[in-house]
């Protein structure tokens, strides 16, 4: 159907307010419009009436004013399993990052500038948007009376976050109440189940007696390291699940202490063969001692009414659930991350050479994509989706150790661009076309690492504001690159070298300039990084490096490479790092001319296959991004 016909789909009544919300399959926009008559709302926008309703009435017993649903799940985790979606199932928002407070008389969606255009496209006319930045908690003061409750699960509520939340409401007269039996659950028909997927093994008990090292050599002297990331357990074992989708991860939690250890999962998926693996029959300190995951709480309320006993836990992803329970003070130690998160941050000689080579093969998909798209996008016959699946393709079928996608690739054409972390979909798809840039965010899990890099390209003229933000944002990538620093510097000291260059002419970019990276974990893995709550740089700590700019309504910019740091020579000084990159979607020089790897190497007849990472004849000069002078 041509884009100025529409049709009407779907009629209902909106219960607040009386008026009736129109649904069209296609129409007068991509975004909905609540003050229409009627509302108006794209194919894309989820109802939530009934659920809203239904989640009103379980707050009623429990004498709740407001309820508030985060984005996560009960590990913190930045990337969920569709079972612990409740935001999304409640509100339609499937954005990363975002958190709902439903009230008696109103449902209001949180979520940073990164998702607005895609929350008027997801929620109804049930909800309101918030844009202006307003604190949930300020907002909280004014909807609720004073002596009113708010309730929360304290599964997902990391204890900074209960700290700010408190805080505020505390003084002024309103109260957290925690309810732990989360009522969305409560209500959700058709909650999807666990992944039947048992974990994968490897070995582990050299990474036990390396934190119990550290639990030792702590002069706070804890006795014993509580584990509540996914990543933290996983890393710790040596063991990869399949419960969250793009992560290979397996619900669990685990207690260390100096003599014993205590996994907390579901033991029903637990074959004969894992437990041999882990030592579970027996009752030495390498003997780990299988519990079910719901049975935490009340397991580790036991150990601490032991004499003399003090937890250590990371409060960045330790849930409130759990730390509420560690009292009294005493016997409690925080950090902000645990020792196994700063341990699996720097990774040692073999996890480097591994990760490296995944990058090599990856490397590969990412160049047959651009080399099809440069065939097909002249052609007009393909879609942001139809590439989105054909990288995935290339990953999962065409590359050795291949997992699948780290994530869910980012295909953006033109306008679908500007929004930092849009995915396609059947409803939202552009085709691709010359006269538009393109960028594509990708990444692939392998059994020897994880990878995740961005490209930005156009097949035809792009205007001169175009070149000039692309050169820009290639600058800045440039720049990190080749900055020479002292180890231990923070990332956050050297972040804005990726935005100087855009700086200089009023331009910026609202997301992170760079995060960790695993080997066969998260595509985004902390604490590594260039936001002030990532810890220092130490040699052998992988990050991406990714400035970008974004014109609303228009096209978007992102160059993202994986670098690892490295020993920098100087003239003058020791103990200096630099960045080496290891994503090999390189820039090629061909008799002077530059061409993206993309380009097929027809007068030399060669084919991007595995074999032209290693095998350029020696007429192409392959150089690395970070070496590569802006030209446009």
């Amino acid at each position: 159907m041509s884009s100025s016909g529409w049709i009407l789909a779907v009629c209902l009544v909106v219960l607040e307010g009386g008026r009736h919300a129109v649904w069209a399959e296609e129409g007068s926009g991509s975004e909905r419009n609540c003050s229409a008559i009627p509302p108006y709302l794209p194919p894309t926008a989820v109802n939530t009436t009934l659920r809203i309703r239904d989640l009103r009435a379980s707050m009623i017993p429990l004498n709740i004013s407001a309820y508030i649903i985060p984005a996560t799940d009960a590990h913190l985790s930045e990337y969920i399993a569709p079972r612990d979606a409740r935001l999304a199932w409640m509100s339609g928002f499937t954005g990363s990052a975002g958190t709902a407070v439903i009230t008696q008389n109103k449902a209001v969606l949180w979520t940073d500038s990164r998702y607005w255009i895609q929350a008027e496209r997801q929620i109804d006319c049930n909800w309101e948007l918030e844009r202006d930045g307003e604190d949930i908690t300020n907002w909280l003061i004014l909807e609720i009376p004073e002596g009113g409750q708010v309730g929360f699960d304290p599964f997902l509520f990391s204890v900074d976050t209960f700290d700010v939340y408190n805080t505020n409401l505390a003084p002024a007269g309103r109260i957290l109440k925690s309810i732990p039996d989360n009522l969305v659950d409560k209500i959700w028909t058709g909650r999807p189940p666990l992944p039947p997927d048992n974990p994968i093994q490897r070995t582990w008990p050299m990474k036990v007696e390396q934190i119990r090292a550290q639990i030792s050599d702590n002069p706070y002297k804890p006795t014993a390291v509580l584990l509540s990331a996914l990543d933290e357990t996983a890393w710790l074992f040596n063991l990869r699940g399949n419960d969250i989708p793009f992560n290979p991860f397996f619900y669990s939690y685990t207690l260390l202490s100096m003599d014993e250890i205590w996994l907390f999962v579901h033991i029903e998926r637990i074959t004969e063969e894992l437990k041999v693996y882990l030592n579970s029959s027996c009752y030495h300190s390498y003997c780990v001692q299988l519990l079910e995951y719901s049975s935490v709480r009340s397991y580790l309320q036991s150990y601490l009414q032991k004499l003399n006993v003090r937890v250590w836990v990371g409060t960045e992803y330790t849930n409130q659930a759990l730390y509420e329970l560690i009292t009294p003070e005493d016997k409690l130690l925080t950090t902000t991350y645990s020792p196994v998160l700063t341990t699996k941050a720097v990774k040692d000689a073999t996890e480097q050479h591994i990760l490296k080579e995944a990058h090599i093969r990856d490397a590969v998909a990412v160049m047959q994509l651009l080399v099809w798209l440069e065939k097909k996008v002249p052609e007009g016959t393909e879609t942001e989706l139809t590439a989105a699946h054909f990288v995935d393709q290339c990953r999962r079928y065409r590359t050795k150790n291949s997992r699948g996608p780290s994530f869910e690739t980012i295909s953006a054409s033109g306008a679908n661009a500007a929004l930092a972390h849009y995915s396609p979909s059947n409803e939202t798809a552009r085709k691709l076309s010359v006269d538009e840039m393109y960028l594509v965010d990708s990444g692939g899990q392998y059994l020897d690492g994880t990878t995740d890099i961005t490209r930005t390209v156009h097949w035809g003229k792009p205007t001169d504001f175009q070149k000039e933000a692309y050169t820009r944002v290639l600058m800045g990538n440039i720049e990190i690159s080749r900055s020479v620093f002292p180890a231990g510097t923070r990332g956050v000291n050297m972040e804005m070298l990726g935005r100087r260059a855009l700086w200089e002419v009023g331009l910026n970019y609202g997301h992170g300039t760079g995060h960790g990276l695993g080997n066969y974990f998260g595509v985004h893995e902390w604490p590594v990084g260039f936001q002030s709550n990532n810890i220092p740089f130490q040699e052998g700590m992988f990050t991406s490096i990714e400035p970008g700019y974004y014109k609303e309504n228009d096209f978007g910019i992102r160059i993202e490479d994986i670098a690892v740091t490295v020993p920098a020579t100087t003239k003058l000084g020791n103990n200096y790092l630099t960045f080496e990159t290891v994503s090999l979607c390189h820039l090629i020089f061909i008799s002077g001319q530059l061409y993206p790897c993309s380009r097929e190497l027809q007068p030399w007849g060669l084919r991007v296959e595995e074999s032209t990472v290693h095998s350029l004849p020696t007429h192409l000069q392959l150089l690395p991004a970070q070496i590569i002078h802006p030209v446009l």
